[in-house]
């Protein structure tokens, strides 16, 4: 394969390239294009610019709890999930432990797992055990798609940490807790940020498994899914761009987190 590209040209190589990045990234600049547009339709030409949908938007009640909901749901969910990760990841490091493959398979399984089949499963599973949707239902939905992510930058601080800091620790008096709380943790810190702002993004961004166990109280894909239903409109497209610039600027400082601590 690598020596199929090899023998294209350069020229041709570079023209590939940009082509699939316009294909990924056209659609999101239209989207940002018509948040602009001052008119209450979508559609080019576009006559004047204007930020009043913007204004609308942060002005729109509905807007502003939807984003207060979603944002207390990723704080719970994340949480939550960094707990669960930080302790399965320590589990499957730790020595003496059997069949920490297995765990460690079933620890990431929910990452892999379609969307759609991830909340059907779910929304049986809070049926069977009598929770009723709403918020826990959102949040243990969201918890267990994002505990793999936490296991695996937890997993990848830890193996390259040198077992004579803990060691050492040992030996001036901790036990395991305060070894833990004053060492283990303390190393863990760049990778958990990184982590810990993947599982927002997750939690905010997460539709399918928000649409099967949510209730009356939208969060902000089911308000921006509410709103397309009843007709699209710029108010819309400067609610997905405010959306879009916010997780990509945290996605990108997550990303920047994550390169950190596997550099040091």
């Amino acid at each position: 394969m690598r020596g199929l590209f090899s023998d294209l040209p350069r020229s041709l190589l570079s023209a590939l390239y940009w082509a699939f990045i316009l294909y990924l990234f056209l659609p999101l600049m239209v989207m940002m294009a018509m948040s602009f547009k001052d008119a209450n339709f979508i559609a080019f030409p576009i006559g004047e610019w204007t930020f009043n949908w913007y204004v609308t938007v942060m002005q729109d009640k509905q807007f502003l709890d939807a984003v207060v909901y979603s944002v207390m749901i990723a704080a719970a969910t994340t949480m939550a999930a960094t707990v669960l990760g930080v302790w399965i990841a320590m589990l499957i490091v730790a020595e003496g432990i059997r069949g920490q493959l297995i765990i460690f398979a079933l620890a990431v399984l929910p990452a892999v797992v379609p969307g759609m089949i991830s909340a059907i499963s779910l929304r049986i599973f809070v049926s069977t055990i009598d929770l009723p949707t709403g918020t826990a239902a959102i949040i243990l939905g969201h918890t267990v798609h994002a505990v793999p992510f936490v296991v695996v930058m937890a997993l990848t601080r830890l193996r390259s940490m040198p077992g004579t800091l803990v060691d050492a620790a040992r030996d001036l008096g901790a036990d395991s807790i305060v070894a833990f709380y004053r060492v283990t943790l303390p190393y863990l810190g760049p990778a958990l940020m990184g982590g810990m702002i993947f599982c927002v993004l997750l939690s905010i961004d997460d539709f399918v498994r928000t649409f099967f166990l949510g209730g009356y109280r939208p969060t902000l894909p089911m308000l921006i899914y509410a709103k397309v239903q009843s007709g699209m409109s710029p108010e819309i497209n400067a609610m997905a761009t405010i959306v879009l610039v916010v997780t990509a600027a945290v996605g990108l400082y997550a990303e920047y987190l994550t390169r950190r601590a596997r550099t040091r």
